[in-house]
């Protein structure tokens, strides 16, 4: 079993599992983390993807490092708007 097969394997149970949690979940912020594994499983197929021969390929490297900090960004995002309060304290009430 090579390092790749061992990573795609990895990746395809990562999303199957946050898929699964996805769907079984009704809480926002489970919902959310299950969105992040998924996506680390879709990283981690990539990477698996990326050493198809002895060389590495430098681009899907790169994607992956730029899709770790976009959905670091978008799961910090999803959070602060899963966890606001629907009305803003310093606002007044509109009728």
């Amino acid at each position: 079993m090579t390092n790749a097969l061992i990573y795609l394997c990895g990746g395809v149970t990562l999303w199957v599992v946050g898929l699964h949690a996805l769907l079984v979940q009704r809480n926002a912020l489970r919902r959310i983390m299950a969105v992040n594994v998924m996506g680390s499983g879709v990283f981690m197929v990539m990477v698996a993807l990326a050493s198809r021969d002895a060389a590495v390929d430098p681009v899907l490297q790169a994607l992956v490092v730029t899709g770790l900090v976009v959905a670091a960004s978008a799961t910090a995002f999803a959070l602060r708007l899963a966890t606001a309060d629907p009305l803003d304290k310093n606002e007044p009430e509109r009728k």
